[in-house]
């Protein structure tokens, strides 16, 4: 097992890297640094050229800050955890060739991580005792997925979007009302000044685990060529969308509690930095299941998160060796065949 661990994460537009040593209760988050890139709210959305180039700039004095604040020497680090996907693909192959060049040359163990498995290992950081059996809801611009997780390294997936993701309908209804991108922390700020007037519908309640989000981006967007005064509706249209769509996941989280019996939810990606998800989700939950959430900072594209599941593989023996590659369509570890689940559940489509 390692005792010091270097994380890297590059499959969007964040730029990280992250430490952890080993303790007495476990992994420790000793160092973490974060570089966002703003040149993309320019475009209103991330460009991929420019994600991969930011990187190639960025990382070396990303990691070399997370060590710092680790108070640890390159030297000291002797295994590396790497995003290998999914994600863009030049964005990815950036940390990778990164990560494979610093564990070749220091004899280090080096692991590929699932950019996913990540954010479910994020709330461990900071509440190690959390362990499943648990639900667990991933959010974010690219990925909506629905696990039903009976232990670490083995899931079973119960649902996943079929068209957006929720993070990229916050970007677009966000971009309809002329805020910034990303457009998630603009829609929950403008809502919080809104009501829940426009009704918008509430996609796929009812009809499995599944998710959809493209019919409520058009309602939205019809909401909006309607309104003779978008500046003074803009709020309560921010506030119907985000019900609309925290209704949608809340409520599949509850029936993914009921399916499983599971006491225990935990909430992922970067959608789940919306604190009214987590109090949507909580407040369907109530008596019944307890909500796990990290704070905004794991939550977002962050390499703590990526450490932490490489740690977790690294502790069962496994590694990568050398030929590892990024993969922006990296299928997920362990995800099983839902015909080993109980009869009772539904039988989930391939996990793209």
């Amino acid at each position: 097992m390692a005792d010091v661990l270097l994380g890297i994460e590059t499959s969007c537009d964040e730029t990280s890297a992250a430490v952890l040593v080993n303790e007495r209760r476990g992994p420790e988050l000793a160092g973490l640094a974060i570089l966002s890139q703003d040149v993309h709210q320019v475009f209103g959305g991330v460009v991929p050229e420019l994600a991969s180039r930011a990187h190639l700039q960025t990382l070396g004095p990303v990691i070399s800050r997370a060590l710092d604040e680790a108070g640890l020497p390159l030297s000291a680090v002797d295994a590396v955890a790497v995003t290998a996907g999914p994600g863009l693909v030049g964005a990815l192959l950036v940390g990778v060739c990164y990560g494979k060049a610093l564990a070749a040359a220091g004899g280090r163990r080096l692991i590929g991580v699932h950019h996913l498995e990540g954010h479910l290992f994020a709330p461990t950081l900071e509440d190690p005792d959390l362990a499943p059996p648990l639900v667990a809801l991933i959010v974010s611009g690219g990925h909506t997925v629905l696990l039903d997780v009976p232990e670490w390294g083995r899931y079973r997936l119960l649902g996943q979007t079929r068209d957006d993701a929720a993070g990229e309908a916050f970007d677009k209804v966000a971009s309809m009302l002329g805020l910034p991108f990303p457009g998630g922390p603009a829609i929950e700020r403008l809502a919080q000044g809104g009501r829940d007037r426009f009704g918008f519908p509430r996609p796929m309640l009812g009809e499995g685990f599944d998710f959809s989000f493209s019919g409520l981006k058009t309602a939205v967007l019809r909401a909006v060529r309607a309104s003779s005064d978008l500046v003074a509706d803009s709020a309560d249209l921010a506030a119907s969308f985000q019900a609309a769509a925290l209704d949608v996941l809340a409520r599949k989280v509850s029936a993914a509690i009921d399916l499983t019996g599971y006491r225990t939810a935990l909430l992922g990606g970067g959608v789940a930095c919306n604190r009214a998800l987590a109090q949507r989700v909580a407040q369907e939950l109530a008596g019944r299941a307890r909500v796990a959430v990290a704070s905004p900072r794991l939550n977002a594209d962050n390499a703590a998160m990526i450490a932490r599941a490489g740690w977790f593989h690294l502790s069962r023996g496994e590694s990568t060796n050398h030929y590892l590659d990024a993969d922006p369509r990296l299928p997920w570890p362990g995800l099983e065949d839902y015909s080993a689940a109980p009869a009772a559940s539904p039988r989930p489509p391939a996990l793209k």
